[in-house]
């Protein structure tokens, strides 16, 4: 990667040809919020008059939906986000996807999930949730839609905010040895729960990256 001038390292690059399509391969980070709080609200309001859903398993089903985030979130990183395949195709699948906020970790315009993907991802795990939970599936929907939300947030944080607490420090050293000396440990963002249950806590040396 060729250095600018001052010997920095560059910030972001062009992905795509189209200006439309790079247009909407960045996002500002507010965005996410501004577009899934309503939703997230709506459905909540939708699960207490047209389900009756009650206060308390109403609490449980967002906590529980919170908790299922940090799970499709350590998988999704995994499994997905790092599925690397000696070719032309997965190696510029990989890029598109999560490579080039590897390589460019720093870029403010492509640190939260564009909407072309969060959308897809939303419906896709909202029908699953409504084919195996019926009526409740809304309240776990949206304890799930906040995880995502938090995740983001403290993705961008992560790499834009000084973190002071023992928590952000703890999380962003997590995060900074995954970007740094361990592609193949700390695949969790917003927690590290998973991480230390499936033994993948990033390591400070580098170590060969094992494949998804």
């Amino acid at each position: 990667m060729q250095a600018t001038k001052d010997d920095a390292r560059p910030t972001t690059t062009r992905m795509f040809e189209s200006d439309l399509v790079e247009r909407f391969s960045r996002i500002n980070p507010v965005t996410p919020f501004v577009f899934w709080l309503p939703v997230l609200c709506f459905l909540l309001g939708r699960a207490i008059v047209r389900h009756e859903v009650a206060p308390l398993p109403m609490a449980a089903l967002v906590v529980g939906g919170v908790f299922f985030w940090t799970f499709a979130e350590y998988v999704l990183h995994r499994y997905v986000f790092h599925f690397v395949r000696d070719s032309a195709f997965w190696r510029r699948f990989h890029f598109l996807i999560h490579g080039v906020h590897h390589d460019f970790p720093d870029d403010k315009d492509r640190l939260v999930m564009p909407l072309g993907a969060s959308i897809p991802m939303g419906v896709g795990f909202f029908t699953l949730f409504s084919l195996t939970m019926g009526a409740v599936a809304e309240p776990f929907f949206v304890g799930f839609g906040l995880g995502y939300l938090a995740y983001d947030g403290t993705h961008f944080a992560l790499h834009h905010f000084k973190l002071s607490g023992s928590i952000g420090k703890a999380l962003r050293k997590h995060h900074m040895l995954h970007h740094h000396l361990d592609h193949a440990g700390g695949f969790g963002v917003s927690s590290p729960l998973w991480d230390l249950v499936f033994r993948t806590m990033p390591q400070p040396r580098k170590r060969a990256a094992k494949s998804a």
